[in-house]
């Protein structure tokens, strides 16, 4: 799902401005993070069509640590650009039962990371967006 450019303008004065020599637009950002949001997918798998991944992770990071992110997909479900359906599994030790030889195992402590993306592992960022009452 992608927004246009008459569905950004309407949410365009709750984002930063843009200040510098910037290669991404904030709508090219926006619908990059919804890519990522909707696919599940991590963000060196970005398709190419939106730039260069690391770029609109910084940026989307950055709009997450100051709260821009909050207040953008709150105006979006507000107008009803986007619906966020939030699920959740949880998990734990009492539910998942461990085969018998990976009980005593010794720990391996110096853990490296790799070096493929592939097989990378969770990402280390993960923003949960707050949904609100029913439109």
């Amino acid at each position: 799902m992608e927004i246009t450019a008459e569905q950004f303008s309407r949410i365009e004065s709750y984002l930063p401005t843009q200040r510098g020599n910037v290669s991404l637009s904030n709508l090219q950002v926006i619908n990059a993070i919804l890519y990522v949001a909707e696919n599940g997918r991590k963000w060196r798998a970005l398709p190419n069509r939106f730039g260069n991944w690391h770029t609109i992770y910084t940026r989307m990071n950055r709009w997450a640590k100051a709260g821009v992110l909050d207040r953008v997909f709150e105006q979006m479900q507000q107008q009803q650009l986007v619906r966020i359906k939030l699920e959740a599994v949880s998990l734990d030790s009492t539910i998942i039962k461990v085969h018998p030889h990976g009980t005593g195992a010794l720990k391996k402590t110096d853990l490296k990371p790799s070096a493929n993306p592939a097989t990378a592992g969770v990402p280390k960022f993960i923003w949960l967006p707050r949904v609100l009452g029913a439109p």
